[in-house]
């Protein structure tokens, strides 16, 4: 290698021909065809020649030189015909060096500049052969197929970058395309790519590709005129639930489950009470119960009875047997199991089970015979519990009453008088036993039917809500108890003490009831029972819920099994189900907090302007973090202000910004 060869090296994917103009060991300085002097090394170097260009004849003419060099070279390119070459010398599986190959392609007296044509053809159709510059070794048939479908794969890809960042760059001009300018399966194409990175961002597969586009249009991935075009195209609604979509869940029933729902439904109600219910059912359909839920409930879960006999109170708690109807990996059971839950949102309810079961054969309506799982408490004048017996029984609910009809007739109904007199006493009990009641407003939204949100605050503790609440509580402890006296593995949960308490009994003020919740510990699940430090008792399950809770059907089954109704699952079966369920439960709660969320920025959207009360609940680095009371809402107040405030100071905000969809909440003083 001397001053003056003309050599070639790739520089952006292209081949470029350069004359040398100096050598320091191994590294090269060049001029280019282009003009540009480029310094490399010798190694980086793909052909190099004797041909010897006079330096001494300036750079002009050494730069047109290497023009007229490089376009020679390119045209001889055509008489390689690289595919033709590996066809013949594919299976040979050896490596081939540059002087044989080119005599294969030129094999009358070939010169550097057939060599060169050789190498920038086999550079520009790397389909068929491995090569290093001076030595090539053909794919085989396998590699060759492989690398043709890769190379179809980008060039499809290309095209949608190409074409889907046009297409959307019109729908958001509010423009559209002739049929012929992009196919159906085009556009579905560039619509699940764009849904899929927008959903998931860079966990998805596709938010590479869907940057690309996007950058086309000049718009990022949080563009809210990239959700308006979904909308346009009817992708999905402009309130959508983006949740259920990156979690896959449906609101419908697959088939297969539907049909095994309606059997159920259809052989309970043809046949007679006792092959549909058996014979070691306790029959209570001569006992009062009611039912006490929310307005719009349909799917009843539990009822109550009472009754006093001198100066006792026969309490009893009665929860549908969902177990008798949905057996252990049935098509039903297997699609719970993959629910965990009944999702409750302001917009949507989505069931656990299929509405058939949920508000039909399983729900415990008024006038309709059902089985259950009953819980009777034999209570003293002083609200000492004295007895208690479970049974599997059947019920017929005479009352069905909203906590409403429960709060208007508490003085005057001597059954539900009753009632909130045992519950006021039992908790008192669990305060006494170091329960923390924390007290505070919920919030209750739902949507229209214009899809406007609504919101109203719900008193928890008003006597309907507080005594369902209570005697719920009652029942789980009291079932928790019957399993753990049995030995029987079950789904107890268990909650340490909290970091701290900050007041007594029920007396804390608001900002003490909102600022405790920070102080509680993780509830925990395990196989064995344990004490729950919340709520002041020494054992407790979720049992009071079958139809909408998966954790509370498999409670149901371990009690039906002390019954001699069900067979057990083991305390390995139980620990895989708390493992599994568990992360299920997480998805579940996440959801539903954040659709609550949606909704409520949904409508404080349309207050922007507007002043409310607010307290403070502590100061961070650059903001103070509020509680909006009047939703219940806490976020963020900047320092800005310029007032020094500290914890429990009530302010007047005004809400300045609210962007639901990007989860956005601003407010100021004023």
């Amino acid at each position: 290698m001397e001053l003056g060869n003309v050599v070639e090296f790739i520089d952006r994917q292209k081949m470029v021909c350069a004359v040398i103009l100096e050598i320091k060991k191994l590294r090269l300085r060049l001029l280019t065809e282009a003009n540009r002097e480029v310094t490399l090394s010798a190694d980086r170097l793909t052909h190099r020649c004797n041909r010897h260009l006079e330096l001494s004849l300036g750079r002009e003419i050494l730069v047109e030189t290497l023009k007229e060099i490089s376009s020679r070279r390119k045209a001889l390119i055509e008489h390689v015909d690289v595919k033709e070459l590996w066809e013949v010398l594919n299976s040979e599986q050896e490596w081939i060096d540059l002087e044989t190959m080119t005599e294969f392609c030129f094999p009358e007296n070939p010169s550097a500049d057939h060599e060169s044509a050789v190498v920038r053809a086999f550079f520009n159709n790397r389909r068929y052969f491995k090569f290093n510059g001076s030595r090539f070794f053909p794919h085989s048939e396998e590699k060759v197929i492989q690398l043709d479908n890769r190379d179809k794969e980008n060039a499809r890809i290309e095209r949608i970058v190409t074409n889907g960042s046009r297409w959307i760059k019109h729908l958001i001009h509010n423009e559209t395309l002739s049929p012929l300018d992009l196919s159906e399966d085009e556009q579905k194409d560039i619509i699940e790519i764009l849904t899929l990175a927008y959903l998931n961002q860079k966990e998805s597969r596709y938010y590479s590709l869907g940057k690309k586009i996007l950058k086309g249009v000049g718009i990022g991935m949080e563009d809210s005129r990239l959700l308006q075009v979904f909308v346009n195209l009817d992708v999905w609604d402009k309130d959508e639930n983006l949740d259920l979509i990156r979690h896959g869940i449906s609101p419908d029933f697959p088939e297969d489950v539907k049909g095994s729902a309606e059997r159920l439904v259809k052989d309970a109600y043809y046949s007679n009470t006792e092959t549909t219910y058996g014979t070691k059912r306790v029959n209570l359909t001569d006992l009062p119960l009611i039912t006490i839920d929310g307005q719009a409930t349909m799917d009843y879960d539990d009822a109550l009875s009472i009754e006093k006999s001198n100066d006792h109170y026969r309490l009893g708690i009665h929860i549908s047997d969902v177990a008798h109807f949905i057996k252990k990996n049935s098509l039903v059971d297997k699609e719970a199991v993959n629910r965990a839950s009944s999702i409750y949102t302001p917009d949507r309810k989505i069931p656990m089970i299929p509405p058939g079961l949920a508000e039909g054969l399983c729900s415990l309506k008024a006038g309709e015979l059902r089985p259950a799982i009953s819980t009777f408490v034999q209570i003293g004048s002083y609200g000492n519990i004295v007895d208690v017996e479970i049974v599997p029984s059947l019920i017929t609910v005479q009352r069905q009453l909203s906590y409403y009809d429960v709060n208007t007739v508490t003085e005057k109904d001597e059954e539900i008088r009753m009632l909130y007199d045992i519950a006021k006493k039992f908790r008192q009990k669990r305060l006494a036993q170091g329960a923390l009641q924390i007290t505070l407003p919920e919030i209750n939204i739902w949507v229209n039917q214009d899809g406007s949100p609504a919101v109203s605050r719900i008193n928890r503790e008003s006597p309907g809500r507080m005594l369902v609440a209570e005697l719920m509580i009652m029942a789980n402890w009291l079932m928790a108890k019957f399993l753990s006296d049995h030995q029987v593995p079950a789904i107890f949960r268990s909650q340490p003490e909290p970091r701290g308490r900050l007041f007594k009994n029920n007396e804390g003020t608001l900002y003490q009831n909102w600022a405790q919740r920070k102080l509680l510990n993780r509830f925990a699940l395990g196989h064995e029972a344990h004490h729950h430090a919340g709520l002041g008792l020494e054992a407790y399950v979720t049992a009071t819920s079958p139809i909408r809770k998966y954790f509370d059907l498999v409670t149901q089954r371990q009690i039906r099994a002390v019954l001699g109704l069900d067979k057990p699952y083991s305390k390995e079966e139980i620990n895989y189900l708390i493992q599994t369920l568990g992360v299920t439960m997480g998805v579940v709660s996440r959801i539903q907090y954040n659709r609550n969320r949606y909704w409520l920025l949904k409508h404080l959207e349309k207050l922007i302007g507007e002043r409310t009360e607010a307290i403070v609940i502590s100061k961070k680095r650059n903001a103070y973090s509020i509680l909006l009371k009047d939703f219940m809402l806490e976020c963020d107040l900047s320092f800005s202000s310029g007032i020094d405030l500290k914890p429990e100071d009530l302010v007047r905000v005004k809400i300045q910004q609210v962007n639901a969809r990007k989860n956005i909440i601003a407010v100021f003083i004023g």
